[in-house]
């Protein structure tokens, strides 16, 4: 049986996504740390910005709240609220308002009905109960071999979870970017300033998403599913 932590197979092939995890957290934090101290022009804070592109776009019915912690900024699609940190609720930076009007652009996904959207949302409860129990099935299966590969498959939901959060948060990004440009809140110039936050950003997204995928290999390989198999 395979000992999954323990095994250098499973360095190899997790490398790759632990590089990237490594670059994304970097790039994030100091391309968003350098941006935060650009004020831009229009004067708008992150909640401004929000609320302007939602009301632009027809959205309504979105509370707009404050939510401790650092880059905690995220769209509650239950309670219809948009919450932004500190950092960007009353910051007037390009990196307050790139953030905030990204995530008003999951409002408009909402709102709007954007279908991955919708598929993630459904899929919150299954990829919670995953999380929880994947791994107690995995190691329960180092002696039991049917729990492993219940296990594996409940893995496999969050593998999906992940990868179907890369286009929501594409899109997200590209309705922020265009927003800020038909709106004035930005110019040509600071736009592509917030917009190397937002990018920077998804790279976290793009990174979790191939970590999880290589994880997910590594198992079904020891599985001998992919040719490879425990000696």
């Amino acid at each position: 049986m395979f000992l999954g932590f323990f095994d250098p197979l499973y360095f190899v092939f997790l490398a790759p996504g632990l590089a990237l995890s490594l670059y994304a957290t970097f790039r994030t934090k100091s391309t968003f740390s350098k941006y935060s101290k650009v004020g831009s022009r229009s004067g708008l804070t992150g909640a401004q910005a929000a609320d302007l592109m939602l009301k632009r776009h027809g959205v309504s019915g979105v509370r707009i709240e404050r939510s401790s912690g650092w880059l905690s900024d995220h769209y509650d699609p239950s309670k219809k609220a948009l919450r932004l940190s500190d950092d960007v609720y009353s910051s007037q930076s390009l990196s307050a308002i790139g953030v905030a009007c990204h995530e008003a652009g999951h409002a408009m996904q909402d709102a709007h009905g954007y279908a991955m959207l919708n598929l993630r949302t459904a899929l919150v409860p299954a990829t919670n109960f995953s999380s929880m129990f994947s791994y107690i099935l995995i190691m329960v299966g180092f002696f039991i071999q049917p729990f492993l590969l219940l296990g594996v498959g409940l893995f496999a939901v969050g593998v999906v979870f992940s990868l179907i959060t890369l286009p929501v948060e594409w899109d997200a990004s590209r309705r922020a970017k265009i927003a800020m440009d038909e709106a004035g809140m930005l110019s040509p110039e600071e736009n592509r300033h917030a917009s190397k936050v937002l990018n920077a950003a998804f790279l976290t997204y793009l990174a979790a998403a191939v970590t999880s995928l290589l994880t997910l290999l590594y198992y079904l390989f020891r599985l001998g599913l992919l040719g490879g198999g425990d000696e």
